[in-house]
């Protein structure tokens, strides 16, 4: 074979090799480049999720003790509303046996105790002549006309408390997703970490695909979560 042919044949190897090489080199730039993108991308979201979990978990015990100071408003009330209907069955108790044992004097002053919002009922249980009608109610107490505003305010507050309550479990579950996410968003991080000790190219261009899944799944999550 002659000199000039082996020449010829030494420089298309010479250039091929160079060729090869460079492609390699620019697939490694583009890496590089694609894996400093998602690195501060990751960096990014992880710092939101983060902020958003923290917020949410606040809010969360916000919530949490101010439906805890409802409650026990709402216990006070409803107390107090019990104390009052025992009050008001005592002294009818007293008022009705007045009246049976023929005491009008004492049957009036017992009467005359009788709390304001007690005497429509006790008017109207009157009017359904009870002494006479064996279909009357027991007592005022069960007429429609009987209202107890303490034990009213506080069925009103437990039900505020609930509700609060419950805005408190969403809060904290709320926090929780975006706790999750940031977990995701760590498993992103160590598969760029991992993918920059291989220097085979198809592992670390699998392994980023793998983290650029991951990350898009964080992204969309964190867009659907509610932001405070």
């Amino acid at each position: 074979m002659p000199e000039s042919s082996n020449i010829e044949i030494a420089h298309r190897v010479h250039d091929s090799g160079e060729y090869h090489h460079t492609a390699r080199r620019r697939h490694e730039i583009a890496i590089e480049i694609g894996e400093a993108f998602l690195l501060a991308l990751v960096a990014v979201a992880t710092a939101w999720s983060g902020y958003q979990s923290a917020l949410w978990d606040g809010r969360s015990t916000k919530l949490y003790g101010t439906s805890s100071r409802i409650r026990i408003n709402a216990t006070q009330n409803t107390t107090r509303g019990g104390q009052e209907q025992l009050y008001d069955a005592t002294t009818f108790n007293f008022w009705l046996q007045a009246k049976l044992t023929n005491n009008p004097k004492l049957a009036v002053g017992y009467q005359k105790r009788f709390r304001p919002e007690y005497r429509p009922a006790f008017r109207a249980w009157l009017a359904t002549d009870p002494f006479h009608n064996p279909h009357a109610p027991a007592g005022p107490i069960f007429m429609p006309q009987y209202h107890n505003t303490h034990n009213a305010r506080g069925a009103v507050l437990n039900a505020q408390a609930s509700e609060v309550f419950q805005q408190g479990v969403e809060a904290r579950e709320t926090g929780e997703k975006y706790v999750r996410t940031t977990v995701l968003l760590a498993t992103v991080l160590f598969l760029i970490a991992l993918s920059q000790r291989f220097a085979l190219f198809k592992v670390r261009a699998g392994l980023l695909l793998v983290a650029v899944a991951l990350l898009v799944i964080s992204l969309v999550s964190i867009a659907d979560y509610p932001r405070l």
